[in-house]
C-alpha cells in the first residue's frame, strides 16, 4: 500500500456526499479475546487506528501444517488508514501469540466525509 492512494472520486449517495479514500479496514484473528483487546488497545493506544471493533465467537477453519484445523477465534475490524499498515504489522506481530497471524487490509472504497475526518484525527 502507497501513501499516495486517494483518489478523488465523489458521489452524492442519499443526499451525503461520499468521497473514495485511502482508508482501509484491517482484518485481525486474536486466539483470544483477551489478546483481542490487547491488540486493539495496543493500535488505539499508538493511534495506528481511530476504531477496532472486536468480534468474539468467530469459528475458523483454515489449513495448517498440510493438515485441516479449526478454532474458535475474535476477529478484530480496525479502521484506520493505509499509510499506517506497514506499522499496524510490525506492532501486531510482536503482540500476537500466532506464528503467523492474519493480518489483512481491505479498501474502504467511499464513506461519510465526517467519519473519514474523525479518523483522520484519530490516527497518525
Amino acid at each position: 500500500m502507497t501513501q499516495s492512494m486517494e483518489l478523488t472520486t465523489t458521489r452524492k449517495y442519499k443526499g451525503e456526499m461520499v468521497k473514495r479514500t485511502d482508508r482501509i479496514v484491517v482484518l485481525i484473528t486474536a486466539g483470544s479475546e483477551e489478546e483481542a483487546h490487547k491488540i486493539a488497545r495496543l493500535l488505539v493506544n499508538e493511534k495506528k487506528a481511530a476504531c477496532v471493533n472486536i468480534v468474539p465467537g468467530v469459528d475458523s477453519l483454515f489449513r495448517w501444517k498440510g493438515k485441516i484445523d479449526s478454532a474458535r477465534e475474535t476477529l478484530l475490524l480496525v479502521k484506520t488508514r493505509a499509510s499506517l499498515f506497514p506499522e499496524i504489522i510490525s506492532l501486531v506481530k510482536e503482540a500476537h501469540s500466532y506464528e503467523v497471524p492474519e493480518i489483512i487490509a481491505l479498501p474502504i472504497i467511499a464513506g461519510s466525509e465526517d467519519y473519514f475526518k474523525w479518523l483522520d484525527s484519530a490516527c497518525r
